[in-house]
């Protein structure tokens, strides 16, 4: 018998479905667009490559996140109509769906909510003049009646969030625009202090794919909404690929022509470049930033309730969320939340090697979705505990020679999660598909 979470799983008819610039393309853009992705962009990079370097490494990850993570669960899911906890079952199995994809997408999430909460109680109490360092009572305080405020709309009116988020992806492209104008005239005169041209290029990658990882295999959600294969394609280059050159260049670009114009501006963060300009426009920023980060915020916690509540009916999705929100409030207001790069790469080693085990899964099934396979895929999980033990490297205490052989680690997740499973398959590891439906 199929578990609950199979058994009752519709697909998506084709009346619901839409083009790809309703639905794909506009949500990719929104996740790109969100200040967590772009904040840190310029750390580490622009001090090692030349400004052309870096552009065509950001170049590089958005045809990697569109090839190698977003491709395939997004043509699953258009074939289907299915969501990836389901299209999941067929490299995991219908017991090992459960914890893979399935509730790793939720605990994932938490920390998502946990860099959200972070920069929105940052740039409130920042607009405000307050102190915003973590753990502060200002920081505290701002941190949790955000954090719970946004998990309680994202259970009870994400819907109302949905029917205005496009509108509010106009807010931080609009901010992006004006800040790059305002530092544009320092551009030219940018040049690396600690040149390490393949350091930067491949941290670049690293940044920007690890960022993209859950989402691109939620291309599978974003997929069972598409109509054809041109919808696939053209959503996720527009959405991935221009989406990543456009939010990731234009914050990369204005950094370094404000550390050239702007001598006040500390560190290579994208919020020290706003604050350098000052005046109320720095202050509204801060605030339309806030305003710009409540899509990101509540469709994290829907996600998150959404995963806990159907690989654990026994718990309410509302008590569910609120206990990942307690989570991820923690992680924000101690500041642990604060370290994107290192978040960055724990979530591309959890995803790299999902993503790389669907697609040889998909390959070696004729390109098509083999059904779920009964009880737990023993090749998708041996592939995925082999990508994430290469995908971790840099996290972990090694030498720093090891760190930077070993990036961009999420690409290299990717790639070895995909040779283990579509060997262990070969091997006969996977066991049969059930229909759906049993």
């Amino acid at each position: 018998m199929l578990p609950s979470y199979l058994a009752q799983a519709s697909p998506n008819p084709a009346a619901n479905r839409a083009p790809w610039y309703k639905n794909t393309a506009p949500a990719y853009a929104g996740i790109f667009l969100w200040i967590a992705f772009y904040n840190s962009i310029a750390a580490g990079t622009i001090t090692r490559g030349s400004l052309a370097l870096c552009i065509g490494a950001l170049a590089a990850a958005g045809l990697l996140s569109y090839g190698l993570f977003y491709y395939v669960p997004a043509m699953v899911g258009m074939k289907t109509g299915y969501p990836l906890y389901v299209v999941g079952a067929s490299t995991f199995g219908t017991r090992g769906g459960y914890l893979m994809p399935g509730l790793l997408m939720g605990l994932l999430q938490v920390g998502w909510l946990g860099v959200g909460t972070f920069f929105a109680a940052k740039f409130i109490l920042t607009a405000l003049g307050m102190d915003a360092t973590p753990g502060t009572t200002p920081f505290v305080i701002t941190g949790v009646v955000w954090g719970y405020l946004m998990a309680w709309i994202g259970v009870m009116g994400i819907q109302y969030v949905a029917k205005v988020a496009t509108f509010l992806n106009f807010i931080p492209l609009v901010m992006i625009v004006i800040v790059f104008w305002r530092t544009s005239a320092g551009i030219t005169g940018h040049v690396p202090t600690q040149p390490a041209p393949w350091i930067a290029f491949t941290l670049l990658i690293q940044i920007v794919v690890g960022f993209f990882a859950t989402a691109g295999a939620a291309g599978a959600d974003f997929g069972l909404h598409s109509r054809h294969s041109a919808d696939v394609k053209w959503g996720g280059l527009v959405g991935i690929v221009a989406a990543v050159l456009v939010a990731g260049g234009l914050p990369l670009l204005s950094v370094a022509g404000a550390k050239v114009l702007m001598p006040n501006v500390e560190g290579f963060n994208y919020d020290a470049v706003v604050a350098g300009i000052g005046g109320p426009l720095a202050t509204a920023m801060f605030f339309l930033f806030t305003l710009a980060s409540v899509p990101p915020a509540c469709f994290s916690s829907f996600i998150a309730g959404n995963s806990f509540s159907t690989m654990i009916p026994g718990v309410s999705r509302m008590g569910s969320t609120m206990a990942g929100m307690t989570v991820a409030i923690i992680l924000a207001v101690t500041g642990a939340a604060g370290n994107l790069i290192g978040f960055f790469t724990i979530v591309g080693a959890s995803f790299g090697p999902i993503c790389g085990a669907m697609a040889a899964d998909y390959l070696l099934s004729g390109r098509r979705w083999a059904g779920p396979r009964a009880g737990i895929n023993w090749a998708g999980y041996l592939a995925w505990a082999a990508g994430f033990a290469i995908g971790v490297l840099p996290f972990l205490p090694v030498s720093q020679v090891v760190k930077d052989l070993a990036q961009p680690a999420v690409v290299y997740s990717f790639i070895t999660g995909f040779a283990v499973y579509a060997l262990l398959a070969k091997l006969g590891l996977e066991p049969e598909a059930v229909p759906m439906g049993k």
